[in-house]
């Protein structure tokens, strides 16, 4: 075991010692939408989502011409509006935010120089710092609505885990770069842990500008300053 975790090290300072490598700040906003299944024979219901500003401390490391790998720590928030189906002025709403620590893991790939077009994908992962429930002005409803996550008795699952695709420009300045992304990601997290509905799940998109700063040059003539 020992073995394999130095060899794991070795590789990684290896990987890291060819490239080149950028650390700085990301923030924007982002929007989210949540779809849920009452019971097995439901069909999948949407609901309205939340927006919410979101930042994040960015990694960004390429080793080869045009490609590289780019890990974020990020403060998200997520969430849902569900309107009661109920003709009723004013219209009543079931309120909650999910905030999450996340960390999307991205293939990188470039075209361009001081001026670049990029795309990114990969997975990522997350744990849920805390969720409120910010509004509950129904309950019992037919088909059933999505439950508290909030009151000291819930217990929601912590763990998120998903895909994330994003697409954007950067322009470098000497060491600097400012870039601007569209990312989509799709979330496989179902936050209930207590049976109360069968499914759900949460898809989100972010509008984003970031700063880096280069800290390390390449020292391979294969990577694209």
């Amino acid at each position: 075991m020992d073995r394999i975790l130095l060899t794991g090290i070795f590789i990684f300072a290896s990987f890291v010692a060819l490239g080149q490598t950028s650390v700085g700040i990301r923030g924007g906003y982002t929007t989210s939408t949540y779809s849920y299944r009452p019971t097995p024979s439901t069909r999948g219901i949407s609901v309205e989502g939340i927006g919410a500003t979101t930042f994040a401390l960015v990694f960004e490391h390429f080793n080869a011409k045009n490609a590289g790998i780019e890990v974020n720590l990020q403060f998200l928030r997520l969430g849902f509006a569900q309107i009661s189906d109920e003709d009723i002025e004013p219209a009543l709403v079931n309120e909650t935010q999910f905030d999450y620590l996340k960390i999307p893991i991205l293939s990188s790939f470039f075209i361009g120089r001081s001026g670049r077009f990029q795309i990114k994908a990969g997975p990522h992962l997350g744990y849920m710092l805390q969720a409120n429930d910010i509004r509950r002005e129904y309950a019992d409803a037919s088909p059933p609505e999505i439950p508290t996550y909030g009151d000291v008795d819930d217990k929601p699952r912590k763990i998120m885990y998903g895909l994330t695709a994003g697409a954007g420009i950067s322009k470098l300045f000497g060491k600097s770069t400012l870039a601007g992304e569209v990312r989509f990601a799709y979330d496989f997290t179902n936050p209930e842990g207590q049976n109360r509905i069968f499914d759900m799940s949460s898809t989100n998109l972010e509008f984003t500008l970031a700063y880096l700063f280069r800290i390390k040059d390449s020292k391979s003539s294969s990577v694209v300053k």
